[in-house]
């Protein structure tokens, strides 16, 4: 007796999230050797060794992918930080962000022309990756708020995300060095930290 199609889907196993990460990643390692406009779904699914059906099942298209890439393997994740200062949980994102500069900025830089020139890729980019990403980071004055450290959520809080996000971009530029972790520990300590407490 053959099986009804509807009972094959609904018997078919669904993807573990530790093969979606997989899959995240590979879209990640691709970037890494073109650019966003030579991406495709076809070089995805052949770098992860999938069908690119399985790719659109999870996401309409390659805007949503990327996005979606980028924030899986983001190298700083605020939620899982709490050191119980505000000076050690912006320690602690400086420490783990370091070791990212000089491998990611290149693709952080060529994205960021990508998302000013395509507005689907800045949309998915937004939705996905900064909305989440920025209240996370918001989350940690917001804790520090909690334990009394801070009287309120201080106005230069709204400056918090890009102004981490600039220094990582912006020292290659200007010094012609990355934003290791004695930078960002310095960026914590001079400028920072001295504007959440006083503003």
């Amino acid at each position: 007796m053959s099986r009804d199609k509807g009972d094959e889907a609904i018997r078919r196993p669904r993807m573990t999230p530790e093969r979606e990460v997989e899959l995240l990643v590979a879209t990640i390692d691709v970037l890494h050797e073109v650019s966003y406009d030579e991406l495709s779904m076809d070089l995805v699914a052949a770098r992860a060794r999938c069908s690119k059906a399985t790719l659109y099942r999870l996401w309409p298209g390659k805007p949503q992918i990327v996005a979606a890439a980028l924030y899986a393997t983001r190298p700083m994740k605020p939620e899982e930080i709490d050191t119980g200062t505000l000076r050690g949980d912006l320690l602690a994102m400086a420490e783990l962000l370091g070791p990212h500069g000089q491998k990611d900025v290149p693709l952080f830089a060529a994205l960021a022309h990508a998302v000013l020139t395509d507005e689907n890729l800045a949309d998915a980019v937004r939705e996905t990756l900064l909305e989440s990403w920025f209240a996370d980071l918001i989350e940690v004055v917001d804790r520090a708020v909690e334990r009394g450290e801070l009287s309120r959520r201080p106005s230069a809080t709204d400056f918090l995300p890009q102004i981490l996000l600039s220094v990582m971009l912006t020292r290659p530029m200007f010094e012609g060095k990355p934003a290791d972790a004695d930078y960002l520990t310095r960026c914590v300590d001079h400028a920072l930290l001295p504007a959440l407490l006083h503003s």
